[in-house]
């Protein structure tokens, strides 16, 4: 297995730029893997493809304004901040554009408060301390950062928010959510498709490509997921009535397989709270996760190496180009695959 196994073309104009409207106008491309299927849709013809009983899991995590603007203290140099995680109360792991941004550099927050780097990671990543907690200060001096593929400017940031947001704490949006819209939530709720949640805070590692020849000796970002206990209750009952735990987005899947990590010997999943480093590649054994709805990832992503682990590779490299035959739109703000 090498990462050029999951390499594609995809010329700029496949790169969805802006989302549809409605939301769940966007198209849907329905996949099965026992039978080798393949369907046509939208997105709000969801439920035509989900039974009663089925489970949906979302990712409720919100993205938070993680990009800042700074000035070096005293020089006026500019300093553009993208907040990745948190690792205290004040200091922050950031991604930072700028000359000669050190440690050892006072920083002045655009209408904001002080900070200063504390110490130098790899490539352009910092720790920060500020001098108070900033969470305080981002709906007032933050901007909601987009993907770097994505070369216009959003109107509403709420549209790079799912509408069941609830957990602040990522700087990326779990895109296969940012199609479902109330209505569509209540018509497959009241076709008896049942709902849950979990959290996990998206660092802008998923974006980054995996440099390495073999995907194995990458080292997977780590983050943060919660999935509590009632959460786990409500998996491990509809996994023992027979019903289908379907994951919405790559993060939940990477969040219910780490929960089954750290189930007992009589559950599916276990309560979980913490940092996971599961790294799902080709080969991997999927314990709770059997559908998911997903976008259409980056070349050489973990996260294209993820849903190739489900699909099979060669497979999921056809269905991608077969989407591109069809006019998809690919990434955070593109088209969505159903994987039954």
């Amino acid at each position: 297995m090498r990462t050029s196994d999951f390499d594609y073309d995809l010329p700029p104009e496949f790169v969805a730029q802006t989302p549809v409207e409605p939301r769940d106008a966007a198209r849907l491309l329905v996949f099965e893997r026992e039978t080798g299927k393949l369907e046509h849709t939208i997105f709000k013809e969801l439920g035509n493809y989900l039974n009663p009983g089925d489970l949906l899991v979302l990712n409720e995590t919100r993205v938070i304004p993680a990009r800042l603007y700074a000035r070096k203290v005293p020089t006026g140099g500019r300093v553009e901040l993208l907040l990745l995680k948190r690792r205290d109360q004040t200091t922050w792991e950031v991604l930072v554009g700028g000359k000669r941004v050190l440690e050892g550099v006072i920083l002045q927050v655009e209408d904001g408060p002080q900070a200063e780097i504390t110490g130098v990671l790899q490539g352009a990543r910092r720790l920060i301390r500020f001098n108070e907690p900033i969470e305080a200060h981002l709906s007032r001096v933050g901007h909601v950062p987009l993907p770097p593929y994505i070369h216009t400017s959003l109107h509403d940031p709420e549209r790079y928010q799912t509408i069941y947001a609830q957990q602040p704490g990522s700087a990326a949006a779990p895109t296969a959510g940012l199609h479902f819209t109330t209505d569509l939530i209540q018509a497959l709720k009241a076709k008896g498709v049942g709902f849950t949640s979990l959290t996990l805070h998206i660092g802008l590692d998923t974006f980054a490509p995996v440099t390495e020849a073999d995907p194995q000796e990458h080292q997977i970002h780590s983050e943060w997921c919660q999935l509590t206990k009632q959460t786990a209750r409500q998996i491990n009952q509809a996994y023992a009535q027979g019903k289908r735990i379907i994951a919405v987005g790559t993060t939940s899947v990477r969040t219910l397989e780490s929960a089954a990590r750290a189930a007992n010997s009589d559950e599916l999943v276990g309560e979980l709270a913490g940092t996971t480093d599961l790294f799902i590649l080709p080969g991997y054994h999927f314990n709770v996760v059997q559908a998911m709805v997903t976008n259409f990832h980056l070349p050489r992503s973990t996260l294209i190496m993820l849903v190739s682990a489900f699909v099979g590779r060669e497979r999921l490299i056809k269905l991608y180009e077969h989407a591109k035959q069809e006019g998809y739109r690919f990434y955070s703000f593109g088209d969505a695959m159903l994987i039954l």
